[in-house]
């Protein structure tokens, strides 16, 4: 199963969902696919949604998917790598006013860079990520950490953006 989370943050993310129901309906992703859509205004057709979850909710399917799609916040990212998971992201883009400013690309692309997730910057990059997902998290690191160590790591990261 694929779950994707958009988080809460008032300016939808609808470029992502549309691209993921596209690849549904052609058949691209056989996955069964569960999304949290927030504010955004586009609704799947393919696909079963809510557009809040309670923590709880989230954390079920965090823990019980196959792959976890995600926007760029650090909150949805850290979230499947406690777990031991390796995320994709899709940052949201301040040029289809999905966020202010590109804070969101800036903190993909440093995650990006210590092999941490699999990053989409460009939405028809998805479908071959999530078509390769298998072979793109060999080249990650994920390590077993306490969660005094995550929150440690997480501290450290975010000083040093």
């Amino acid at each position: 199963m694929i779950f994707l989370t958009v988080g809460t943050h008032e300016q939808g993310l609808d470029r992502l969902l549309i691209e993921l129901d596209r690849l549904v309906e052609v058949g691209e992703i056989k996955h069964e696919v569960f999304a949290q859509i927030g504010y955004s205004k586009y609704i799947p057709k393919n696909y079963q949604y809510k557009e809040m979850l309670s923590y709880k909710d989230m954390d079920t399917y965090v823990k019980t998917s196959d792959i976890v799609i995600t926007h760029g916040g650090p909150g949805s990212i850290f979230h499947p790598l406690q777990y031991g998971k390796i995320p994709i992201v899709v940052p949201r883009n301040p040029e289809f006013k999905e966020h202010v400013d590109d804070h969101q690309i800036l903190f993909t692309k440093r995650l990006e860079n210590l092999q941490k997730i699999i990053a989409v910057y460009s939405i028809d990059e998805l479908a071959v990520k999530v078509d390769n997902y298998k072979n793109l998290i060999l080249g990650c690191k994920i390590g077993n950490f306490e969660k005094d160590n995550f929150i440690r790591s997480f501290e450290k990261l975010i000083i040093r953006l």
